[in-house]
């Protein structure tokens, strides 16, 4: 049972979750629901403040007129009482009756207009000085022989008979209640009475009943009042707010259509108010932008075609010079002469990096044409490593580098093999060329989504702002830097493309005089979305002293850093003899 409760529970808690997250949505995207409710808010605050205002004037002004008219009848009644009494003698018998009889013609007269302006009143006359106190029968009583009394004595507070006793008129507001019936305020209004003897005491009752059934009255009026007033301001502030959000949701959705491609999308111009002005601004910028573009595409076409036309033309001359060029070098071997066969040499050389250049511009030209096309198969990465470890096998030789491979991982993916050793090869030459002879060090790492290759040296690094740069068409960090690999300044931009083109990632860190890293994520399966890497991209020596190992700057990693070089020595990798092996 419990754990029902607690599923249950669960549940509710998911559901009210989404609720609020629904509605967080819908705040933040509609600035039509902002502007209403923050109308709805700000208007209720008016609404109430104004509404409490008037009703407390009201409320007062109505007292203050009960007030004035009780005061009137009081007086009337005071006389009416002086005129009747003026020979009673409140220490004599019979009192009780001649107060009775008094009191009488006081509440059935009603005579005179101010008195009807009161309203209806119920009187009270004491003729003695001690607590009131009402025996049954009639008869006034505290239970000691208290003075007579006539009327409801018992509802006059005790606070409103000293200034009365004293001799001053006095008023107070009470809450007068009668058995069977609710109870209701009153004032009261109390005042000395001058008979032949001593003074009574006269308190007449005011019921406020009717006064309060119109401030009810009136309440109710003031709140479907605000409420009409509320439903008003809502639905204007929602018509005058769609009216300008609405254009500019024209506009968000005319420009969203743009940025993807629809370059004759057009806003329409109504009127020449501030939208419209808008809407004009925004087409004669949609036009420049879309001439442009046009422009671009036709420059970038005419920049490719000669490119391409360029590299075919020079494919025949090439050829002949390569020719002539080999005819020369064996002449050269076979007389003796030093000059001409070092000559013959340097122009083979200097043809092999202009036929390679010539490939690569072919290539960036089919690349940035879209007519590059993909050979995917399920292949090991690790033998693309050895391939690639393999063509660079004369540059360790020459510079005496140290690879070490580190392969123990298997990694299967769906990938295009021949432009992934194209990638490894063009990282490896980069890590010779700027490592130093220093060692280099090659890691495969797998999940169950990405395959990744880290490609690590220990040579020159990279200044600040750099691994944005290397991957840039014939950048260079040092340009008076000589190279090993004879590279053209395009490959890590070949590369980079290799990699977006199979929907993976090519990245660069590096500090200066701690070496580079360039980390290469593909999916194990053709047109999976990446979304972490097995290997980090920083290795722990890089990473800022609060960082964990492992950080990254470009995507979420997982896995282990690579180890950071001793002080003063680099590592020694010493891989398994069936899954890693040393290429020097």
């Amino acid at each position: 049972m419990p754990e029902s409760l607690r599923r249950l529970r669960r549940r509710a808690e998911l559901a009210l979750a989404e609720r609020v997250g629904a509605v967080r949505v819908l705040w933040r995207r509609s600035m039509q629901l902002r502007v209403v409710l923050s109308t709805l808010a700000m208007s209720t605050v008016v609404v109430l403040v104004l509404g409490l205002v008037l009703q407390t004037q009201i409320a007062d002004r109505l007292l203050q007129g009960k007030q004035q008219a009780a005061l009137v009848q009081a007086d009337i009644s005071r006389q009416n009482l002086e005129r009747d009494l003026s020979r009673l003698d409140p220490d004599r018998d019979g009192t009780q009756a001649t107060l009775d009889e008094a009191l009488d013609r006081l509440t059935s007269s009603g005579s005179g207009s101010d008195a009807r302006d009161a309203g209806a009143f119920e009187a009270v006359l004491v003729a003695g000085t001690e607590a009131i106190g009402t025996a049954p029968g009639g008869s006034t009583t505290d239970g000691r022989g208290a003075e007579p009394s006539s009327g409801p004595a018992d509802v006059v507070p005790p606070q409103l008979r000293d200034p009365v006793l004293k001799g001053f008129l006095a008023t107070k507001y009470v809450t007068v209640s009668a058995v069977g019936r609710p109870s209701v305020p009153a004032l009261v209004v109390g005042q000395p009475v001058r008979t032949a003897g001593r003074n009574l005491q006269l308190y007449l009752i005011f019921p406020l009943s009717a006064e309060q059934r119109t401030l009810a009255l009136i309440q109710s009026t003031l709140a479907l009042a605000g409420l009409a007033l509320l439903g008003l301001l809502a639905g204007i502030s929602s018509i005058v707010t769609r009216q300008v959000v609405r254009p500019v949701r024209q506009a968000a959705d005319v420009a969203e259509r743009f940025a993807d491609g629809h370059l004759d999308e057009r806003m329409p111009v109504y009127g020449d108010d501030e939208v419209a002005r808008l809407a004009e601004s925004y087409n004669e910028m949609a036009a420049s932008i879309q001439q442009q573009i046009h422009q671009l595409e036709e420059f970038g076409g005419l920049q490719r075609r000669f490119t391409s036309d360029v590299s075919h033309e020079l494919r025949t001359p090439l050829t002949t010079v390569r020719m002539a060029a080999e005819v020369l070098q064996e002449h050269a071997v076979d007389g003796g002469d030093a000059i001409a066969k070092r000559s013959a040499q340097l122009l083979v050389a200097e043809l092999d990096r202009f036929e390679s250049l010539l490939g690569d511009l072919l290539e960036i030209s089919r690349l940035d044409a879209g007519m590059a096309e993909l050979a995917v198969e399920p292949v090991d990465v690790r033998d693309v490593v050895r391939r690639a470890a393999e063509t660079v096998h004369h540059l360790v030789d020459a510079t005496a580098t140290p690879l070490l491979l580190d392969l123990t991982e298997e990694a299967m993916a769906e990938v295009d093999p021949r432009r992934v050793e194209r990638i490894l090869r063009n990282l490896l030459a980069n890590a010779i060329d700027h490592g130093e002879s220093r060692p280099i060090e090659v890691r495969v790492a797998a999940d169950d989504h990405a395959v990744a290759v880290v490609v690590r040296d220990h040579g020159v690094g990279l200044k600040p702002g750099e691994a944005g740069l290397v991957f840039n068409r014939f950048w260079r960090a040092d340009p008076s830097r000589q190279r090993r690999s004879g590279g053209t300044g395009l490959g890590l931009a070949i590369s980079l493309e290799d990699a977006r083109l199979q929907g993976g990632w090519l990245q660069a860190w590096g500090e200066t005089d701690q070496g580079a890293v360039f980390r290469l994520t593909l999916p194990r399966t053709a047109g999976e979305l990446l979304r972490t890497s097995p290997l980090p991209l920083i290795p722990v020596a890089g990473a800022p002293a609060v960082a964990e190992p492992g950080i990254h700057d470009a995507a979420v990693t997982t896995g282990t850093a690579l180890p950071p070089p001793p002080s003063g020595e680099f590592p020694v990798v010493q891989p398994d003899a069936e899954s890693a092996e040393e290429v020097r």
